[in-house]
């Protein structure tokens, strides 16, 4: 009786284990450790430039571009919102590549960073900029002594791909629902987290376009990583609806296929509270095992951790 307890205590400790871990044990699955191989350049249709043989530059409106990079496995886009005083860069990428050399070829202002989410494919890394911007939440404030922010490896990930996280230099915080100034240009700071507790998206005020970062885009959506949240996400669509007007334009941080950068529309935040609330009452079936997977709707898919994993109270009401 004593060895068969032993064992049950044993086996009950490597569960634990692997739970406790179960972030670092699926991050260590989802890449080598290095910088991947570049993919093929391919058609990015006529409203799309090459500005090199890496980065593209599409523009959306008036000083409103899209920067892609179309040849980075996970075809990230980085959004340039200049003004008459600054621009802002919303995401810079994995940092592979010079993306502020590219902005700075597409305006004279001077031009603050301002991350989406903490994740290493979005904030430069090894490229820097002289103003950055974060969003203002209390346990990042704590933790920036004299404004060094020190990113952790669960807000970062960058071991996936054998990135340092970087200490960023924080020059202004970004209350949410406060109003960035870009001289003649408004941007609201959406709280919208989620697929991290730290996302936020921007909505130009005057072209009715919303900057979603990982928040919402054409493709996979992950909400099963070490800083998601499936309370988040909901608090964070719920926020977007209330804010946003019908007919805002919505531009993500990814896409799965060409051409030009991914767009969504209002219709599709809906699918997607419609799909968390679904989930949170148990009205939906997934597959998959881990991570478990919803349909949004035909360009959508949600990726959850199951439903005893899940935490369905906000962060940060």
């Amino acid at each position: 009786m004593a060895k068969i307890v032993a064992l049950v205590a044993i086996l009950a400790l490597i569960v634990a284990t692997v739970i406790w871990q179960r972030h670092r044990l699926l991050i260590s699955t989802m890449g080598s450790g290095e910088p991947p191989a570049l993919l093929a350049a391919t058609d990015e249709g006529p409203l799309v430039t090459w500005h090199d043989d890496y980065f593209t530059i599409q523009e959306l409106g008036p000083r409103t571009f899209a920067i892609g990079e179309p040849r980075y496995y996970q075809q990230n886009y980085s959004y340039l919102i200049i003004g008459s005083t600054r621009a802002v860069l919303f995401d810079a990428g994995p940092g592979f590549h010079d993306i502020r050399a590219v902005a700075e070829s597409l305006t004279n202002k001077p031009i603050t960073f301002v991350p989406s989410h903490f994740h290493f494919d979005h904030t430069g890394n090894t490229v820097t900029f002289d103003r950055v911007a974060v969003v203002d939440l209390p346990y990042l404030r704590e933790r920036a002594a004299g404004n060094s922010l020190r990113l952790t490896w669960a807000e970062h990930l960058g071991s996936v791909e054998g990135v340092t996280a970087p200490i960023l230099e924080i020059g202004e915080w970004l209350a949410p629902g406060s109003i960035m100034s870009l001289g003649d240009r408004s941007l609201r700071v959406l709280y919208t987290p989620g697929h991290t507790e730290d996302s936020i998206s921007l909505l130009d005020m005057q072209s009715g376009v919303l900057f979603s970062g990982d928040f919402i885009y054409p493709g996979p959506l992950y909400a099963f990583l070490p800083n998601s949240g499936m309370g988040d996400y909901l608090q964070g669509a719920e926020t977007m609806l209330a804010t946003a007007p019908d007919e805002t334009r919505i531009f993500g941080a990814h896409r799965v296929d060409p051409p030009a950068a991914p767009e969504l529309g209002m219709d599709d935040v809906r699918d997607l509270h419609t799909t968390l609330s679904a989930i949170k009452l148990g009205e939906r079936t997934a597959t998959g095992f881990y991570p478990r997977e919803y349909l949004v709707n035909d360009r959508i898919q949600l990726l959850v951790e199951p439903g005893w994993l899940q935490n369905w109270t906000p962060r940060h009401p």
